[in-house]
């Protein structure tokens, strides 16, 4: 593989960690309480759209890559 390649995938799943650790779940409080009622307010309108923008990123990146090559040959 290319080091290029091999970049573009460390970033990609770094990426996805970056991504996926946000879904962790706190730990439940220790003094046998239940903690609030519901899970709250969306921090911002953009978290519903992280996977979506996650894959349009990446197909805009093979897109242009794709271009890149062609107007090379």
């Amino acid at each position: 593989m290319k080091t290029i390649n091999k970049l573009v995938l460390a970033l990609f799943f770094f990426g996805t960690l970056l991504v996926k650790a946000a879904d962790e779940i706190p730990p439940a409080p220790e003094d046998g309480g239940t903690g609030g009622v519901g899970p709250g307010g969306v921090a911002s309108p953009i978290d519903m759209y992280v996977y979506m923008l996650s894959i349009v990123a990446v197909v805009f990146m093979m897109y242009y890559t794709k271009k890149l090559k062609s107007q090379k040959a």
